[in-house]
């Protein structure tokens, strides 16, 4: 019987570990459908970040923020940190901003998952409400 309970902790311990925002996702351009990027998202002293670590169209992997303002002006889209800062806030993450490499636009951010392997990611001004969601996919 004490087998069967370890076994169950175990494979729930499992089950938790990928109901997580942490690791690898793809972002998905929003009028074409396709992969445009994939983000790492990762903790750091109890904060949530998020780099990008690939970018699909060889002709964008060498581009740089030229948009963006401050410490982010000009520094390769590759690898730049572009989600700053969420704190977890029940079943979200929120607190923080994101940044649009293509524009140089800081929003605020939440994000959620939606199943174990889709994340909802919300950026907005203001108010929650207004603002602009994407799915990213968990890559595999």
């Amino acid at each position: 019987m004490k087998k069967i309970a370890f076994l169950f902790l175990f494979f729930g311990c499992i089950q938790m570990q990928s109901q997580t925002v942490l690791g690898k996702w793809k972002t998905i351009d929003d009028k074409t459908g396709e992969t445009k990027s994939v983000v790492d998202i990762y903790e750091n002293s109890g904060k949530v970040y998020g780099k990008i670590v690939e970018i699909m169209d060889a002709a964008k992997r060498n581009k740089k923020c030229e948009k963006c303002e401050g410490t982010d002006k000009n520094k390769p889209v590759l690898g730049l940190v572009i989600i700053k800062g969420l704190t977890k806030d029940d079943d979200e993450y929120n607190g923080g901003k994101i940044l649009d490499p293509e524009t140089g636009n800081i929003y605020k951010c939440i994000l959620k998952l939606s199943g174990k392997d889709k994340l909802e990611v919300r950026g907005y001004m203001g108010f929650a409400l207004i603002g602009r969601s994407q799915t990213w996919v968990r890559v595999k």
